[in-house]
């Protein structure tokens, strides 16, 4: 399972913590031609689960870090996307289900965190707005959409997001 978010130990970095973005923004959908980033929630956990699970080593080259282990079970997934479904509304974080155009194929995730949060790579910098992550099923990387998707998020938070210092925490970007 994922570690849990953890709460900023300083009241300064809980302050910073509650301005991740403005109280009146409203993430935004990144929608193309043949696939839509949209918020990752519970429903999602059947079509999540066979994605991670069919793509534990290429998420482990191309994001990092030590998630997902084999051992990982769908109630396990669950959970998380719970987590991250309640982060999301509650602005304090933000998981995105990468989904075919008919949503029968997850192809991925993107996720945005406060750059002191638990699961942040940028947990030591206070110089970054945000810490972003993502990683794609071996299907996606292989027909190339790893490297795409990569181009369309850097967009996408030029674009439409309210950060100017990202931390791209990905290890192949």
């Amino acid at each position: 399972m994922r570690q849990l978010y953890q709460k900023p130990r300083t009241a300064y970095n809980y302050l910073v913590f509650l301005m991740f973005v403005p109280k009146d923004f409203s993430p935004p959908v990144l929608e193309k031609d043949d696939y839509r980033a949209r918020k990752l929630s519970a429903k999602d956990v059947y079509l999540d689960y066979t994605a991670v699970m069919s793509s534990i080593d290429i998420i482990h080259k191309t994001r990092g870090g030590k998630w997902p282990t084999p051992d990982l079970t769908i109630e396990d997934d669950l959970i998380d996307l719970c987590w991250h479904q309640r982060e999301f509304e509650f602005k304090t974080s933000f998981a995105y289900t990468v989904m075919s155009k008919d949503e029968t194929e997850c192809l991925g995730c993107i996720y945005f965190y406060p750059p002191r949060a638990s699961m942040s790579d940028a947990a030591s910098n206070d110089d970054v707005d945000v810490s972003i992550s993502w990683w794609v099923t071996q299907k996606a990387y292989d027909q190339g959409f790893y490297e795409r998707l990569s181009k369309d998020i850097k967009e996408w938070v030029e674009k439409e997001w309210p950060f100017r210092k990202v931390f791209w925490a990905n290890k192949e970007f």
